[in-house]
């Protein structure tokens, strides 16, 4: 099936132009505008290597859409887009799926925290955002990555890569290994807790990275996007890898920099932005692992890109051999800047 037979069965119109954006890492995604109308939508192409079951993904977003309307959630709520037949996915001859959704106009997105007043006004949309979706009675989410926040299985995962991987790459991966494994017992207390149910299950949006909030010409949050990862979890996660994606004055595969590239200034005021809605809503055991838990989850990412390269990068997309592990070393200056500075 071509493109303009997707296109038809969401627009109905032969007279339409496509764009790719290219920033995602993980599906297709386009700008589709309808030049009958003028209207601009997003057009994309579930990655179902990743994303097993996307139907589960159009459930919980029409969920947690109602959930946001149902409340006072001042952000704009993005609605998927059915198709001619009423469905939310439509289908191409290889069984892939493709979803559509609105376009806002005027709007844009950072792929890097520009400034610390920016961290802390994402950080409050997506703090706004959680403190709206946590009603009292939870709402029946399902997991699209089932296992993404287990982090036993994570360790667990890096250890069988260490039984696997081929002796060259134990050997180019030896210092990043020994840090590794010095390291090991950090997510202990993480996973005690959530045996022990120490930690509320709440929703949370599982990919609070700052591309994923909506900005306006003012640099003012618009729209909290991307709903494909939400999850019934630990809040802490939200708040660890906001801290790990925010707080990085590098580039993610940068490895070779031997600077600190831990922000602690963006650190301050993500935690300020996170806590504006949420504070009281905390239990103790939360707030009192915030800062704790923002250095399991740099770790765990440390650890899931060791993993992918010691099993020879079967996971993540690489453009050269070493990738993984400038990412791994990355990951780790970066805890290295945090723990620094939360000693200080």
């Amino acid at each position: 099936m071509e493109l303009d037979t997707i296109v038809r069965k969401f627009i109905n119109t032969t007279n339409y132009t496509v764009n790719p954006i290219t920033d995602g890492l993980i599906n297709s995604t386009y700008i589709l505008e309808n030049n009958d109308t003028n209207k601009k939508y997003i057009l994309q192409n579930i990655n179902q290597q990743i994303f097993k079951n996307p139907t589960i993904i159009i459930t919980n977003h029409l969920l947690i859409n109602c959930l946001l309307q149902s409340h006072r959630y001042e952000l704009i709520i993005i609605d998927p887009i059915a198709s001619s037949t009423q469905e939310f996915l439509v289908h191409d001859e290889n069984e892939q799926s493709w979803r559509l959704q609105n376009y806002i106009e005027d709007s844009k997105t950072f792929l890097k925290v520009p400034s610390s007043e920016i961290a802390y006004r994402a950080a409050k949309a997506f703090s706004h955002f959680l403190d709206t979706v946590n009603t009292p009675d939870l709402i029946e989410i399902q997991e699209t990555l089932p296992g993404f926040i287990n982090f036993e299985k994570r360790i667990n995962d890096y250890k069988k890569s260490l039984e696997h991987a081929s002796p060259i790459l134990l050997e180019n991966a030896q210092s990043e290994v020994k840090l590794a494994n010095e390291l090991l017992s950090l997510p202990n207390q993480w996973i005690e807790m959530v045996k022990k149910n120490h930690l509320p299950k709440r929703i949370i949006h599982a990919d609070p990275k700052i591309s994923n909030i909506l900005f306006n010409k003012n640099n003012e949050p618009i729209a909290v996007i991307d709903l494909d990862t939400v999850i019934v979890s630990t809040i802490l996660y939200d708040f660890g890898d906001m801290i790990r994606s925010y707080c990085n004055i590098t580039n993610e595969d940068d490895g070779s920099n031997p600077i600190n590239n831990f922000n602690p200034s963006i650190f301050k005021a993500v935690k300020e932005g996170f806590l504006f809605h949420l504070e009281e809503k905390l239990t103790s055991e939360e707030y009192n692992n915030l800062e704790y838990a923002a250095q399991v989850v740099i770790y765990i990412q440390a650890i899931r890109f060791l993993t992918d390269y010691l099993n020879e990068n079967i996971y993540y997309s690489i453009q050269y051999p070493e990738h993984n592990l400038d990412r791994v070393r990355n990951q780790f200056r970066l805890l290295e800047g945090l723990t620094q500075y939360l000693k200080a």
